[in-house]
Order: structure tokens, then C-alpha cells, then sequence
């Protein structure tokens, strides 16, 4: 199948990567011959690219309207597979709807209909229902994490929008979860299985850390120390209790991002692009980072609330000790609180030694020109080194928006960068500069 997918070293150059993993090759040899697929593998595995190799294969240059419809549970994923694929530098016009989104931009998107279209359920069925865009080029149905989309409360939204698809003869579902059933709506009766759950080892450590006090809080600052310089994710039931906790530890000088539904887009968007990046290494989240979001590789991660389902617990762990790497669950529990039923084997253990809080290196650096100004990567590679004096390790990630874009610069340089390059050309745009 390697061999079929046009440019495919060159696909690959462009995303960073050098060959396929076992999961990807079997999906891109399977997807181009069947008709009903369900790909099971882990969170962090690749399943994007899996599924868009062959999509992006199979699309015909000569048809100007939407070809492909990629369901998500979440805004974040819908950006995170429309950033994939605009990178992988197709030609393919990609687009990707959520809520919150301007349905105005929608509007001013589909004047020029996307090849592939991402978006979020209840953000597709409304434009479905206000019929903005054509059904009848469709052939290809994708419904990524399509479990995470039943359990969030989208089934009657999915269900409307398979019935409004008539030309669709591919229909893909994703997911991370073991024993998914797949809903009775899709209509699949010739479904081919790929499951990639049981492929490698987990190296993940369950550690419990019993706290003295009920609010716990005392307990995790002494944790964070003893983690200190290591990428995690802190996850919680509850929003007021991630602001709790975003409070001490600003008050203890402990660098660290949020992320939960209710707060606004660009802010969820900017702490995932500064974790990411390494401008922060520690995130506090409810389980809506649990899965589908494309972040770095992390060395732990604490339960400060334990969620009610087993399903939930397993979610979260899968952040880390990913693709045969190692990673540790630290649970925090009041020693006077019983642990639910579905915590077995776990035994209490003690919290790491102190180490000296280490600030990250990195300053994250706001541009304001994006691809829709006709500036790439390399522009911006070029502008920061040639014009701003950078060396090129000085240059760390760049995530390219729209109308902007994020770039991770060395601490010591960036206000010198700023101020030197504030209010100058990038290419044939005057841009501004400014620490995120």
C-alpha cells in the first residue's frame, strides 16, 4: 500500500515522521478495500494519519464539493486532524466545524467547499439541517472516537446525520476503548475489525498516596516537588476544583495550564499549544483530556479525584506509558476515604524526594500571520533566524494557524525577539509580536 499513496516519504518528511507503525500499514491497506471498517488501537498510536493515507488517496481533484465527513467528540480534535492534515501538504482544501467556531466563518468556508470536512456533531447537523452544503459527493463517512461522541450525549445528532448522508459507501469508526459496540444507526453488517489494543507492552506504575488531610492539596505541592521537571497532567471530576487547585499552585510558583470545558476556546487552545511546546509541563484537566488530543508524550499522571467509572480511570492512564513508554498513575486518596471497587492490586507507596523546581526553557511567542497569509514554517523559521537573530536551536515548535501562529522560543531570547521584530514585515505582512 506504501508504494500506492502518492508521496508518501514526502507526506512523512512533512509531518516529522520516518516510516509507518504496524497499526498504520495494516489500515492502509485495508481501508482502500473495505467498505466497513473499525479500527481499534490507543490513544497516541496514529490513528489519524492511519485513516487519512488513504482517504486523501481515494479523493477525486475533479470534484469541487465535500468528499469526506470526519465526526469528533471535540473541538480540540477537529483542529488537531485539520492541522494533520493541512500539513501533510495535499493540495486537498481542508476545513474543520465546532462550536463556539463563527458560523459565519462556516459560511465563508464553504463558498469554496472543503475536499474533507472535520467537525463536531451538533455543528454538522445544524448546518445539515440548514442544508449550507451539498450531501451528494460524500462517499466517505469517519467517525473518530465515535464512542466518546455516545457517551457525551450526541447520539440522536450522529443518527441524523448518517440518515442525511445517501451517497456514503465507506464508513470508518475509531476508538481507544475496549469492547465498543458499534450503534445500530450505522447500518454496518460487513464490518472488518482492526484491533491494535493488545499491541505492545505497558510499563505503567499505579502508585497510591495516602494524604493526611481531606482537601488533599498539601499533599499534591509535596508531589509536584518530588516530579518536579517532568511532563503530567493533574486530572480532576470538576472545574471549580481545577480552579482550587490553579490557585495554590500559583501561589507556590508552580508554572502550569487548565483545561476544561467552559472556558474559552482560545484559552483551552493556547494551554494545549504551551503544553505541547514545553512552555509548560503541567496541565490540570478534566477527562475531557482523557483522549483524542494530540499532546506530547508525559511522564505521569495524578488522579487528584478519581472518576466514578473504571473506563474513565483507564482513559486517563492512557496519556502516559504510550506506545511502549513508561509513565506512573499517582493517586491521591484521604487516608479515611474508601477507594471505589474497581481499584485493585494498587499499593500505597511513598512520594518521590524533592527535587528543585526546574522553569522551563521555553517562552511561547504569538504571531500575528498565519497560512492564510501565505506564510509557512519555513517563513517563519526564516523570519526568526535571518531577522531576529535566532540560533537554531534557539527555535523550538511551530504550530501554524489560519491567522496565526504559536512559536516556542528560548526564555532569554524572547523579549529581545519581540521587540525586535513587533510591527515588521513577514513576507508581505506587517505582523505582531507578543509573548503568549
Amino acid at each position: 500500500m506504501a508504494n500506492e499513496i502518492k508521496d508518501l516519504s514526502e507526506i512523512l518528511s512533512k509531518l516529522g515522521i520516518t516510516h509507518l507503525n504496524k497499526m498504520q500499514v495494516s489500515a492502509t491497506s485495508v481501508i482502500p478495500e473495505s467498505s466497513e471498517i473499525m479500527l481499534l488501537s490507543p490513544t497516541g498510536s496514529g490513528k489519524t494519519l492511519a485513516f487519512l493515507l488513504p482517504v486523501i488517496e481515494a479523493l477525486n481533484p475533479e470534484i469541487t464539493d465535500i468528499q469526506t465527513l470526519i465526526i469528533v467528540p471535540s473541538r480540540e480534535l477537529a483542529i488537531q486532524i485539520e492541522q494533520v492534515a493541512r500539513e501533510m501538504g495535499t493540495g486537498y482544501k481542508v476545513n474543520a466545524f465546532y462550536g463556539g467556531r463563527s458560523f459565519n466563518k462556516d459560511r465563508i468556508d464553504l463558498k469554496h467547499p472543503p475536499a474533507i470536512l472535520i467537525g463536531t456533531p451538533g455543528r454538522v447537523a445544524d448546518h445539515l439541517r440548514r442544508t449550507t452544503f451539498s450531501t451528494g459527493k460524500i462517499n466517505t463517512l469517519i467517525l473518530d472516537e465515535f464512542d466518546k461522541s455516545l457517551e457525551i450525549g450526541f447520539e440522536s445528532d450522529m443518527q441524523e446525520i448518517v440518515n442525511a448522508l445517501k451517497s456514503v459507501d465507506k464508513k470508518i469508526l475509531t476508538s481507544a476503548t475496549f469492547g465498543v459496540e458499534v450503534p445500530e444507526f450505522m447500518g454496518m453488517k460487513n464490518l472488518k475489525l482492526l484491533d491494535f489494543l493488545g499491541e505492545g507492552e505497558s510499563f505503567l506504575e499505579t502508585k497510591l498516596i495516602q494524604s493526611p488531610d481531606k482537601d488533599k492539596i498539601s499533599t499534591l505541592i509535596d508531589l509536584l516537588k518530588g516530579v518536579a521537571g517532568e511532563p503530567g497532567i493533574i486530572f480532576c471530576n470538576y472545574k471549580d476544583t481545577i480552579r482550587f487547585i490553579s490557585d495554590v499552585l500559583y501561589e507556590n510558583d508552580i508554572p502550569h495550564g487548565c483545561f476544561f470545558g467552559g472556558m474559552e476556546q482560545k484559552d483551552r487552545e493556547r494551554a494545549l499549544i504551551k503544553f505541547r511546546n514545553g512552555t509548560e509541563q503541567l496541565i490540570i484537566a478534566t477527562d475531557l483530556a482523557a483522549r483524542g488530543l494530540d499532546i506530547p508524550e508525559i511522564k505521569f499522571i495524578i488522579h487528584y479525584q478519581l472518576p466514578p467509572h473504571e473506563e474513565e480511570f483507564t482513559h486517563r492512564n492512557g496519556r502516559t506509558a504510550r506506545m511502549n513508554k513508561e509513565g506512573t498513575a499517582y493517586i491521591l486518596n484521604w487516608k479515611e476515604a474508601r477507594l471505589p471497587a474497581y481499584l485493585k492490586n494498587v499499593y500505597e507507596s511513598e512520594i518521590p524526594e524533592e527535587k528543585a523546581v526546574e522553569t522551563s526553557d521555553w517562552t511561547t511567542v504569538f504571531v500575528s500571520g498565519g497560512r492564510g497569509d501565505k506564510i509557512s514554517k519555513g517563513d517563519i523559521v526564516g523570519f526568526f533566524i535571518k531577522s531576529g537573530g535566532l540560533e537554531k536551536d534557539e527555535l523550538g515548535n511551530i504550530e501554524l494557524k489560519q491567522d496565526c501562529a504559536f512559536v516556542a522560543v528560548k526564555t532569554t531570547k524572547a523579549t529581545q525577539l519581540i521587540s525586535k521584530l513587533n510591527n515588521t514585515k513577514l513576507k508581505t505582512k506587517k505582523v505582531r509580536l507578543n509573548e503568549v
